[in-house]
């Protein structure tokens, strides 16, 4: 397998994982939100850190700006993200939500440059416009209210944190402890948070069904989909790899019909191809991806090897070096 099609086959799965939890988040509807959500994330962070304890990496001391950012990625991508998701269940369709999350590459496209302060290509604003109407479709024809549309929209701002505020991380950190530390990180956090709202009925025994729903959550869409999804961001960077976010709908809806939590209707279809379309129309850009020639070669060459070019053109643009290739150990 090449070095190119490994992470896109990553990112693939990862994406199609996550799909796959809007569904499987409507069966721990009834369970309290945030006790559920800490035991999703604890199971995952033993995971991740006994993979971390068996790889055996090289120490990495975390800076003040680290922890910051562990802490900020686990409160948002994490904790905020999976709280907005199962909320939204209550009240919207998991197709639905899985077309909503589905934006998240357009989201970074036009918020990439804006850091950057550039302005965000016509193409892109165009593929916007496309994604927004392909939402609309989906909440106002298809199974969702506009509380479930706007908690959705609270969870697609979860998973562009989730990815924003990984990557300074990802080049001294490595995916593995990226997806492990913050997932360690919210599970106190989710705890104490419970506590304050719900008491003691924050944590109850779940129900067998509960019970696999929370071990495919904290295997499947959390360990294993965070790790994918990291090591697929640091090496094909987050344009190339925020394409991938298109296959969150496909998940939705395939999951859906597949446990038959409700019917997935043609509002909700046709909503999944126009974002899927302006996902595709948003990252299609004609210069993204083609390396700037050096000085003395002719047009269209590139002095070196274009993947390799690339990725180190995409270190240089966000003033980082190239990730450590030593931790590549665990499936992400």
């Amino acid at each position: 397998m090449s070095s190119s099609t490994a992470p896109a086959a990553g990112a693939a799965a990862a994406m199609l994982l996550v799909g796959t939890s809007t569904a499987v988040s409507a069966t721990i509807a009834d369970y309290p939100v945030l006790g559920g959500q800490a035991l999703r994330y604890a199971l995952a962070a033993a995971i991740l850190l006994a993979v971390v304890r068996h790889q055996r990496l090289p120490r990495a001391r975390l800076t003040p700006r680290d922890v910051l950012l562990l802490v900020a990625l686990a409160v948002t991508g994490l904790a905020g993200f999976n709280i907005f998701l199962v909320e939204a269940t209550r009240h919207a369709s998991p197709a639905v939500i899985g077309t909503v999350v589905g934006a998240v590459p357009v989201v970074l496209a036009l918020v990439g440059p804006l850091t950057e302060r550039r302005r965000p290509a016509a193409r892109t604003v165009g593929a916007a416009a496309v994604v927004t109407l392909g939402a609309a479709v989906s909440a106002g024809l298809g199974g969702g209210s506009p509380h479930g549309v706007l908690l959705s929209l609270g969870a697609l701002t979860g998973e562009v944190a989730f990815s924003l505020l990984a990557i300074p991380l990802l080049p001294r950190l490595g995916p593995l402890r990226v997806a492990a530390y913050p997932a360690a990180l919210s599970v106190p956090l989710l705890l104490a948070a419970g506590a304050a709202l719900d008491g003691t009925s924050a944590l109850r025994l779940p129900t067998p069904t509960e019970a696999a729903a929370f071990g495919y959550l904290g295997v499947l869409v959390t360990a294993t989909a965070f790790f994918l999804w990291y090591d697929a961001l640091r090496r094909l960077g987050a344009g190339r790899a925020g394409l991938f976010a298109g296959l969150v709908p496909v998940g939705a809806l395939l999951t859906t019909a597949a446990l038959g939590l409700g019917e997935v209707g043609p509002a909700d279809v046709v909503g999944a191809l126009l974002v899927a379309a302006g996902v595709a129309l948003g990252l299609r850009t004609p210069d993204e991806g083609r390396a700037r020639p050096p000085a003395g070669c002719a047009p269209g060459e590139t002095g070196g090897p274009p993947a390799a070019d690339s990725a180190a053109g995409q270190a240089r643009g966000n003033g980082r070096t190239p990730a450590d290739a030593g931790q590549r150990g665990f499936r992400r």
